[in-house]
């Protein structure tokens, strides 16, 4: 049936005889007639063939979506599982604190390019920080960094790795770090910290002036937090060893008859 449909079409494009014109022109002129759900419905019966294939792989790629999409809601919630598990031994004892980072690794690994994976990530770099172990953990903070790069927790890798720079006694590389991350992530939620340890660097370097500016900044940023206080404490403590910290208080101008408003007299 398809060929019987498409001949005629074919004959009055490709005609040779003059006798099909008028049959051309008569055909031409019924189907400019007809209406849109007839037109489309002949389209349909003329192309039967390619529309039953485009529709099937519409269905396909459709089903090839749907899968990946759930796919990626079960692994997410796998990789959830995981790292909950890992938290809830090491609280409660059942994981050794030595193999607490290797577990954290571990779901790192199995799940990769997930908000677990990124945030278990983090945690074994944690835990390698707080055994000492500042190498290991500063190398899991830059691998965090190359993973996750547009990652919200690019703040809290950041400044991982300036603590560990710190931690090993490598001042000039710490404080480079910390002043990169709060130049380039100014909204980071961590920024307070890390003005506070930039600060304490200053400090120990003798560089009051830098130390009491970052302090002031802590102190307004987080007053309710222990940092926020610490850094208050910080201030004081510095403008009572170098008393040019402290900022002139502008003294009121005394009341003299040459700087007194004058009185006008209105004359009636």
């Amino acid at each position: 049936m398809e060929e019987r449909t498409s001949f005629p079409f074919q004959a009055c494009v490709f005609g040779v005889a003059p006798e099909h014109f008028t049959s051309c022109i008569n055909m031409q002129s019924n189907v400019a007639e007809l209406p849109l759900s007839d037109k489309a419905w002949a389209w349909f019966e003329s192309n039967k063939k390619q529309a039953i294939y485009g529709a099937v792989l519409l269905a396909a790629v459709g089903l090839i979506v749907w899968f990946i999409l759930w796919q990626r809601d079960e692994k997410q919630i796998a990789a959830g599982d995981a790292l909950s598990n890992v938290a809830a031994g090491q609280f409660d004892g059942a994981l050794a604190r030595s193999g607490t980072a290797e577990a954290y690794l571990k779901v790192a690994g199995q799940y990769p390019n997930s908000q677990a994976g990124a945030r278990a990530l983090l945690m074994a770099a944690g835990s390698f920080f707080t055994e000492a172990k500042y190498a290991e953990a500063q190398a899991q903070f830059e691998r965090f960094t190359r993973e996750y790069p547009s990652s919200p927790l690019m703040g809290a890798a950041l400044l991982g790795i300036a603590s560990c720079l710190e931690a090993e006694a490598k001042t000039d590389q710490a404080v480079t770090a910390y002043k990169e991350l709060i130049t380039r992530h100014p909204t980071a939620t961590v920024i307070p910290q890390a003005k506070f340890a930039l600060a304490a660097l200053y400090e120990a370097q003798n560089k009051p002036e830098q130390a009491h500016e970052l302090y002031e900044e802590v102190a307004r940023a987080a007053p309710f937090a222990s940092f926020g206080n610490e850094a208050g404490l910080r201030v004081e403590e510095l403008e009572a060893k170098y008393p040019n910290l402290v900022a002139p208080t502008a003294l009121p101008t005394p009341f003299t008859p040459t700087n007194a408003a004058p009185v006008r007299l209105d004359k009636k």
